[in-house]
């Protein structure tokens, strides 16, 4: 299918203000990389000391520190993606190494892989060539499939399925740097003397099916930043408050981050009339209060239409783009919801519609 139609921005903005809005700042993305860190040592520190106080603190303070954390995992996240875009840093080297290793490694991403697909989310947003088509594709769903999912998301069990599933694969990619094997070596094992290739079960006439290696040695290495970040909080926590904090930061990224991702997944795109005709009906922007800043939607995510209309917008300026395409008259042209709970509502009434 064709790509989706792109806004034009100069038929909305005067080019002192576009100008205004696109401009990459050297200090303030850098310094919300810093905040996320900030609030997780903030939050896990001082459940810490709650509970050196008295086990009853501590056991009240636990969950609000490990929501908070899990949507300061989120957050990073979300810098990881505006790294994707070159809108961490206006320095390349600088934004693709805070965007690997400050961001992305927290939570097991690797920035330029993401940067790959997610670039072709936005040319086909929710067209069938949308890599991520199926985030929003499974709704509307049921009230009792919502549950279910958050049931598995808050008792770890999507962490585990994800995490066995990435680590499975870094494994045959260890496993294949240390033989040193590459997919262009094992393609080219065929039968010369024939001219026929054969299978791994010495059949002629079927090509040998080929193991993504180079792409399980990329995962290897995602997975090891991964595992040198954990480490890395690991030993602060056992060196400044004991165990507790990275107890609390490991929580946190099984649970509370995986509920939190997927409501923002689904906040995004589910259920929107999204379409290659309107560039304005691409995507859902939602209104967050405070709490849901915290958790569901940090840095500015929720202006997720204004994302699509405006790639070359940091998230930090995104709010402005919002109130001048209000000013300028477009809110009938866009979808947008009062908060995530109104956006659950709608995802799930729709389907007792349909049923």
């Amino acid at each position: 299918m064709p790509a989706v139609k792109a806004a034009r921005p100069n038929e909305i903005f005067a080019p002192d203000e576009w100008r205004t809005l696109t401009r990459v700042s050297p200090v303030r993305g850098l310094w919300l990389a810093l905040h996320g860190w900030l609030v997780v040592a903030l939050a896990a520190g001082g459940t810490a000391l709650a509970w050196d106080w008295h086990w009853l603190a501590g056991l009240i303070a636990t969950p609000f520190a490990i929501a908070i954390i899990g949507g300061r995992q989120l957050g990073l996240s979300i810098l990881m993606h505006e790294a994707a875009h070159g809108l961490l840093h206006p320095n390349r080297k600088i934004n693709n190494f805070a965007g690997q290793w400050l961001t992305g490694a927290a939570t097991g991403s690797d920035l330029h892989s993401y940067r790959a697909y997610h670039l072709t989310h936005h040319k086909f947003t929710q067209q069938p060539e949308d890599p991520d088509l199926g985030l929003s594709k499974p709704f509307p769903t049921t009230r009792a499939s919502m549950r279910r999912k958050i049931i598995r998301d808050l008792t770890g069990q999507t962490f585990f399925k994800q995490r066995s599933n990435q680590f499975g694969v870094a494994w045959k990619g260890l496993r294949a740097m240390l033989a040193g094997s590459t997919d262009t070596e094992i393609a080219a094992k065929r039968d010369t003397s024939a001219g026929t290739p054969f299978n791994r079960n010495g059949a002629a006439g079927v090509a040998a099916p080929v193991t993504d290696l180079d792409g399980a040695k990329k995962t290897t290495r995602t997975v090891a930043r991964f595992l040198v970040i954990q480490l890395l909080v690991l030993a602060i926590s056992l060196a400044t408050l004991g165990i507790i904090p990275f107890l609390i930061w490991l929580a946190a990224l099984a649970t509370t981050f995986q509920l939190f991702l997927r409501i923002r997944n689904i906040a995004e795109h589910a259920c929107t009339s999204t379409g290659s005709g309107d560039p304005f009906s691409h995507a859902r922007t939602t209104y967050a209060n405070f709490w849901e800043r915290t958790t569901m939607a940090p840095y500015w995510v929720n202006y997720h239409s204004e994302h699509h209309l405006f790639m070359g917008v940091p998230c930090y300026n995104l709010a402005k783009a919002h109130n001048a395409l209000m000013v300028g008259g477009f809110e009938e042209r866009m979808t947008i919801a009062s908060g995530y709970r109104e956006i659950l509502k709608t995802v799930t009434a729709k389907a007792a519609t349909a049923s």
